[in-house]
């Protein structure tokens, strides 16, 4: 009799532990937002760095290294003329930050229909990203590194987080401050009606001392509107080019850095060095006192 109790007890506890399992597979996980649909970007924040372009010698609001600064003080615009670079693709860090149309939908297990992917197609050199959902790691250090990198994501409320690694070097900011392929990258998707808000935080030890977090809005678009093509094809933008030569200046001898002070008297020369120091409220202060110390030695 003792023996059957215990068969039936565990019976009955496999059973229940059964229906409990089938009931967490089942149960769709709670708040989940979806962000299926087509997006257009919302232009208005940071509009010059990210339509027409930022000026040379701006690294004001950027916590980047010095190594970094040495290498934007030595680089020339003229570099985007090679062929090789006039389609280079922006990496998943920045590609958000451009005029362009995003399309957003899900993957699901066509059985369980268990989330598998999230899946990002950007308009801005045709991009198709995968946002893995359904728990696998990420690869091991030594594999292939590419445009949009490796992405895994999670649900945090309604708010999806994000995770990449395995990305290529890319602009940081696209007068010739970059990210190393060590970056790695994590953002939240947030919505909020028919707004996407997407926040992105870049770690970097390689080219900047602290994360680097940038955000950028996107509206749904309901009438299908807009291009959703990137036709790019490199051409010979300068003739007689020595093979093998890569447009550069040495250090200390770009004639175009001093071009942001002039054409922002207000604006310290310090302050547009960048560092992770001008990316705080706080440096207000210092820019005050700048400006007084300048003015007092002006009057003498």
């Amino acid at each position: 009799m003792i023996q059957l109790f215990i068969a039936r007890a565990s019976s009955g506890i496999a059973l229940a532990a059964l229906l409990a399992s089938g009931l967490a597979v089942a149960r769709p996980a709670a708040a989940q937002m979806d962000f299926s649909g087509n997006w257009g970007t919302i232009i208005a924040e940071d509009f010059p760095e990210r339509i027409p372009g930022p000026e040379l010698g701006d690294y004001l609001g950027l916590p980047i290294t010095a190594a970094n600064r040495l290498r934007a003080d030595s680089w020339s615009p003229s570099r985007l003329t090679m062929p090789e670079q006039q389609c280079r693709v922006h990496v998943s860090p920045y590609i958000y930050r451009g005029p362009t149309n995003l399309r957003i939908w899900e993957e699901k297990d066509p059985e369980t229909q268990a989330l598998v992917a999230i899946h990002n197609y950007s308009q801005t050199y045709e991009q198709n990203r995968t946002i893995w959902m359904d728990g696998r790691p990420h690869p091991p250090d030594y594999a292939m590194h590419t445009w949009m990198g490796f992405s895994t994501g999670k649900w945090e409320g309604e708010i999806l987080t994000v995770y990449t690694t395995h990305i290529k070097t890319g602009w940081i900011r696209r007068n010739g401050l970059i990210e190393s392929d060590r970056a790695t990258l994590t953002e939240h998707f947030i919505r909020h009606g028919d707004i996407l808000t997407h926040v992105s935080i870049v770690t970097d030890p390689g080219y900047l001392t602290e994360p680097l977090i940038k955000s950028q809005d996107f509206r749904v678009n309901t009438r299908y509107e807009g291009n959703w093509l990137y036709p790019c094809e490199s051409v010979e933008e300068v003739v007689g080019r020595q093979p093998g030569q890569v447009p550069n200046f040495l250090p200390g001898k770009n004639p175009f850095l001093k071009e942001y002070l002039t054409n922002h008297p207000m604006v310290p020369e310090q302050a547009t060095r960048g560092g992770a120091e001008t990316m705080y409220p706080e440096y207000r202060l210092k820019l005050k006192a700048m400006e007084a110390k300048t003015a007092t030695t002006a009057k003498k």
